[in-house]
């Protein structure tokens, strides 16, 4: 059962810092074609899965909201004769603040997009400069004000911490600044430093510094109680929402439910089946044409595999990982399974059971990079 499809719009009028996403500058880009071979893709792949089940659709980036008006609409109705729009339960689209005019968020609206991800980072202007964003303050307050008065009622803001030159009150001005908004939800992520990243140079170079281990742990956790005091309640490491506005297509990936991945470079995952799109744009058209499909690979997920992931996917969540459902899906009890990791683990204070879950402490959800290993090629 199929209950998400993300869409990959790799185009960026500029690229930011840290990014290691597959992306594009704009300028001089086959975005015509790059979005008719998106619309072949999406035919094709349904044909072969059909999407009665959908439930959420998530339009990722790059910078969606890069594409102008025109190519906008014939993109949002590309959606509409694939996927059963009407149906899903939440429609998302990933936007930049100095690019949601009046007349995108009213395209978006029209063709039944109702969750808006904005990505703001940080609402100090010399840290936006730093880290390669291009819009400002205003722009962002602009945005929100705009979307709701267009009818937007689900509204999430992305936020970065940990970046470079940024102190803790740098952090609590931004999430003050994040509250006065009143949005519906705010994911909040550490910045890692990728390969291939203007970050990542600088960093080899000596050139790059960030708060300290010590700083960033008390950011996080100043994160996780500034978020209870205004009413977003954590279910994910880095994801914060009012009841009921929490993101349902990320819930299908931690829940390593089944997904469509549409687009260069994007990931789907069928029926025990992972598969990779090519990335480069051209050979990803060329692909579309020539073979009904831009598989870059193939991989059958063995069961061992897919309980394990089925733990470090899980463990992400607050609620942690359901042991009726585990045993539901693998006809095995997971204590029986992961038995050494669970309790090392649980006596390091990093996890805890319920009657119903395994779960990551509140210690456990700074440090799950390293519990979420111990789960991995460990059976």
């Amino acid at each position: 059962m199929i209950e998400a499809a993300y869409l990959h719009i790799p185009f960026c009028h500029h690229i930011c810092h840290y990014c290691d996403f597959n992306k594009v500058f704009f300028k001089n880009q086959p975005v015509m074609p790059y979005l008719e071979k998106m619309r072949d893709e999406m035919k094709q792949t349904v044909e072969r899965y059909p999407a009665n089940d959908l439930k959420t659709i998530f339009v990722g980036g790059g910078t969606p909201t890069a594409l102008d008006e025109k190519q906008l609409t014939y993109f949002l109705e590309s959606i509409h004769e694939s996927f059963p729009v009407h149906d899903v339960k939440e429609f998302t689209f990933e936007a930049n603040p100095n690019e949601l005019t009046e007349e995108k968020l009213r395209i978006l609206h029209a063709y039944g997009v109702d969750r808006l991800s904005i990505g703001v980072q940080t609402f100090n202007e010399q840290l936006l400069e730093k880290i390669g964003r291009v819009h400002s303050n205003q722009q962002a307050f602009q945005a929100v004000d705009e979307a709701r008065k267009i009818g937007f009622r689900n509204i999430s803001l992305d936020l970065m911490y940990s970046l470079p030159g940024q102190t803790i009150s740098d952090f609590k001005e931004t999430l003050d600044i994040a509250f006065s908004l009143d949005v519906e939800h705010i994911s909040a992520y550490s910045l890692i430093i990728e390969p291939k990243t203007v970050f990542y140079n600088l960093m080899n170079k000596g050139k790059l510094r960030v708060p300290s281990q010590d700083d960033e742990a008390f950011m996080y956790e100043m994160l996780m109680d500034e978020m209870d005091k205004h009413g977003y309640s954590q279910y994910e490491i880095s994801n914060f929402a009012r009841s009921g506005y929490e993101s349902l297509h990320n819930l299908t990936y931690w829940d390593n439910n089944d997904y469509y991945g549409i687009g260069a470079g994007a990931h789907s995952y069928i029926d025990g089946i992972r598969r990779s799109n090519i990335a480069p744009l051209k050979k990803y058209m060329q692909a579309v044409t020539e073979t009904n499909h831009a598989y870059l690979d193939e991989i059958s997920v063995s069961k061992v595999e897919r309980m394990e992931e089925e733990m470090f996917l899980g463990l992400r969540k607050t609620n942690g990982v359901n042991k009726a459902s585990f045993y539901e899906k693998y006809k095995v009890e997971m204590n029986d399974v992961f038995s050494e990791p669970i309790k090392e683990y649980t006596n390091k204070g990093l996890l805890e059971q319920t009657e119903s879950s395994l779960r990551l402490t509140k210690k456990g959800r700074f440090l799950g990079n390293e519990v979420f290993q111990a789960f991995i090629g460990g059976i």
